[in-house]
């Protein structure tokens, strides 16, 4: 609701990365969960195939 509301889809290939994360910081619920960390990857959402790859 708040990436339609900042009219995010148009404004985020304008913005800086520190722009971005400033954005990010604010509202929790910017960020796709789960999202699944490791030494050479990030996998935003879940999708099973791609976390079996990883994992």
């Amino acid at each position: 609701m708040k990436y339609k509301e900042l009219g995010l889809k148009d404004r985020l290939p304008e913005m800086s990365e520190k722009e971005q994360y400033e954005i990010l910081a604010t509202d929790g619920m910017l960020v796709k969960r789960p999202l699944l960390i490791g030494a050479d990857f990030a996998l935003p959402g879940f999708k099973e195939q791609e976390w079996q790859k990883v994992l």
